[in-house]
């Protein structure tokens, strides 16, 4: 079995999905890729993440709407990455079950930082 820390990127832009595939496969996590809520909720259904990058603009609909069905899924965070940088976008998140809401562009040690926080419990569980 694969006890890796298992990441889904929701992400539509492919070179941002691209570059978020080596940092994450870096450190050695399992990695997934949806692009689209359709893609996400297969995902999910068929390997529920750990943790949930999430892009609120998705070609099919609002990121937003799959953070129930992930959550069912047994995922245990949500971190939102969203160009907007405003109140009521941090709150809607948050009030939808997000665990957290990082504006884009988010540096590459921020995202690692937030996924090794996110994930520590999840390996103090395994041991």
């Amino acid at each position: 079995m694969d006890d890796r820390a298992h990441v889904l990127v929701v992400e539509d832009n492919e070179l941002v999905s691209s570059a978020l595939r080596i940092l994450f496969e870096s450190v050695n996590h399992r990695l997934s890729v949806a692009a689209s809520l359709a893609e996400t909720l297969s995902v999910a259904a068929q390997d529920p993440p750990d943790l949930v990058f999430l892009d609120l603009t998705l070609p099919d609909g609002d990121g937003l709407a799959a953070v129930k069905p992930l959550l069912a899924a047994g995922c245990r965070s949500i971190v939102v990455l969203t160009g907007h940088d405003d109140f009521e976008t941090r709150q809607r998140c948050l009030a939808a079950g997000c665990t957290e809401v990082l504006v884009k562009p988010v540096p590459s040690r921020d995202l690692l930082a937030k996924s090794t926080t996110l994930l520590a419990s999840r390996r103090s569980a395994l041991q």
